[in-house]
């Protein structure tokens, strides 16, 4: 459909121009001498847009628009007028079409200006059309997302700040959805057809962290056996995205601070400035403000990406989501397990809203997901299987809590600070792990 272009004019000679210019540049022409054959032929088929002249016999350009946009809403449409007929128009631009032409035209490219920037931006709603179906697989529906008073208030911040390209800081606990509020501000702003790129900043060590984002130069150190682009370059134009921003290294830090500052950066093992045109926004489960004067985080580069916080509350605070949320991930895992939930009963309901969910969205997400495994056609307190929060396991005292900083402290070091590593060489959860390297300050 993107390429498809319908044109109606019954002077023959015009409408065979516009054909051969249009073919000329790849596109999917249909012709029509006149309204009554425009809108059959926009009644069994799709059109990305029409190019339609105003003044014909029968039905005009502008009643031919307004009965193909009852059928076919999504069609964009430019007007053709005489010269002495701008002010009609106007007034159907006013109508709904994206744009008008007079004729005669001065030259080809005229027409190609005009109709390449209409077909820029059917191409841009395709992909934003595209990038929501993305969303609703993996996350649930926004206006689920954004439930409760609470929310309601962070919905309205990120209306007021996506249309701008303010660098913005959503902090909030683990698994409450800074990501896809990383992306509702992205597919809200004037850059939702250009890139996202999203970067786990905690999951790579600092050197590999350091390629990642600003790329490398073939034969920069071992390995590199090509030039790579980093994400900022894979960004250009668009957005990226830097969550677990607090778990970026010193020397990382003073790279960053200089994209912020000047959007300038220079690859691994390179010399040539590379300069973007990006959006930044990052996340954090820290307060990075205390993190300032322990020396973890830079104070230029904290102030830098806090220009807009955001805050997102716990999923404890937000109980009105609680049970919404459970009965969306039920559905979505009872259709990929081909089985039907029919209901939470009353005590899993009450074991929901009360449990205090450390783990956020995230974790409700996983406890639901092994509920559908277990049940067969609702959802009771056994299947639910919750467990105490981490922050309720009593801390090792003495030796034995000296013993065990030691030994996370030397396997967080082999496995290059990499928790997901160090956790499975230690055999315990990745959520233990943090609480215990929390608990330590290491």
């Amino acid at each position: 459909m993107s390429r498809s272009i319908l044109i109606v004019d019954d002077d023959d000679m015009l409408r065979s121009f516009v054909s051969a210019v249009l073919r000329e540049d790849g596109y999917e022409v249909e012709e029509a001498k006149d309204g009554k054959t425009g809108l059959a032929k926009l009644s069994r088929s799709d059109f990305a847009l029409v190019i339609t002249d105003l003044r014909m016999p029968g039905i005009s350009g502008l009643d031919l628009m307004r009965e193909g946009k009852k059928t076919r809403p999504e069609t964009r449409w430019i007007i053709i007028t005489a010269y002495g007929s701008i002010g009609s128009a106007v007034d159907a631009v006013k109508a709904g079409a994206s744009d008008y032409l007079t004729k005669p035209f001065q030259s080809p490219d005229e027409l190609r200006h005009v109709i390449r920037r209409v077909m820029r931006e059917v191409e841009a709603e395709r992909k934003i059309t595209l990038l929501s179906e993305e969303l609703g697989k993996r996350f649930p529906p926004m206006e689920m997302i954004f439930l409760g008073d609470k929310m309601s208030k962070v919905f309205k911040v990120v209306q007021d700040v996506a249309p701008t390209s303010t660098t913005v800081l959503i902090s909030g606990p683990s698994g409450t959805g800074k990501e896809l509020v990383a992306r509702v501000i992205h597919q809200l702003s004037l850059r939702r057809d250009k890139p996202f790129i999203a970067v786990n900043c905690a999951a790579l060590v600092n050197t590999l962290l350091e390629s990642e984002l600003f790329g490398h130069e073939k034969g920069a150190f071992t390995g590199a056996v090509a030039t790579r682009k980093g994400k900022f370059e894979l960004a250009d134009d668009g957005t990226i995205f830097l969550d677990e921003v607090g778990e970026i290294s010193p020397s990382v830090q003073v790279k960053l601070l200089r994209v912020l500052q000047e959007r300038t950066f220079e690859r691994v093992g390179g010399t040539s400035p590379i300069s973007v045109d990006i959006r930044v926004i990052s996340a954090t489960n820290k307060n990075l403000k205390e993190e300032v004067p322990t020396g973890r985080f830079r104070e230029d580069l904290y102030y830098r990406l806090n220009v807009f916080p955001i805050l997102l509350p716990p999923l404890i605070e937000r109980k009105e989501a609680i049970i919404p949320l459970a009965e969306f991930f039920a559905g979505k895992f009872a259709a990929s397990l081909g089985k039907k939930i029919r209901r939470f009963t009353d005590a899993a309901t009450e074991q929901l809203l009360g449990y205090k969910w450390p783990g956020n969205i995230r974790e409700l997400e996983n406890v639901i997901e092994r509920a559908a495994i277990l049940t067969k056609d609702e959802i009771d307190v056994q299947h639910l299987s919750l467990e105490p929060p981490a922050e309720t396991f009593p801390p090792p005292q003495g030796l034995l809590r000296k013993s065990e900083k030691e030994i996370i402290q030397k396997v967080l070091t082999e496995a290059g600070g990499n928790r997901k590593e160090a956790a499975k060489i230690l055999g315990i959860s990745l959520r233990t792990l943090q609480y215990r390297i929390k608990e330590y300050e290491l």
